[in-house]
């Protein structure tokens, strides 16, 4: 049935249902095990809200609320599928995906970072993605090495 002939509602409804994809990124989905780890939590975690929303009797209420859950299994479920797990470094000689690094900047500035995969990136609890300006300088350097990124420069020192 076309849309001209139903409600105004059930029209905003249909379209409130059919959500976009979340953007993945195009860059390889390295992980550590504790990203993998809440990669599979947040899966299940969607799965189950989608199945409770699935009981809701109301068609269009149980669209509604299926939509995001439904769009972020599908998220979820892909970067499970292509995560590449990353065992943690081995030497702490250089900066590699896994190392916490800390760095002092030419403002005065020491900060601590560990380098993870983009998922579970949150520089607020101190951790960047290792596609970030500052990991990817970061990566292949030695305590004492001297990097620039955005103007600034950056010393290596500590690696663990």
């Amino acid at each position: 049935m076309s849309v001209a002939f139903m409600k105004e509602e059930s029209a905003e409804t249909a379209s409130e249902t059919l959500l976009p994809d979340r953007p993945i990124s195009p860059h390889p989905n390295l992980v550590t095990q504790a990203g993998l780890k809440a990669l599979e939590q947040q899966l299940q975690e969607a799965r189950e809200a989608y199945d409770a929303a699935s009981t809701i009797e109301d068609t269009n209420e149980r669209r509604r609320q299926a939509a995001n859950p439904l769009r972020d299994v599908r998220y979820f479920a892909a970067r499970v599928r292509t995560a590449q797990l990353v065992p943690d470094p081995t030497s702490s000689d250089t900066v590699a995906f896994g190392s916490t690094v800390t760095f002092s900047r030419d403002d005065g500035r020491v900060q601590t970072y560990r380098i993870v995969g983009e998922d579970e990136a949150d520089p607020k609890t101190g951790s960047i993605s290792f596609v970030s300006p500052v990991a990817r300088t970061l990566m292949g350097k030695a305590i004492g090495d001297v990097t620039s990124v955005g103007g600034q420069e950056l010393e290596v020192i500590a690696i663990s």
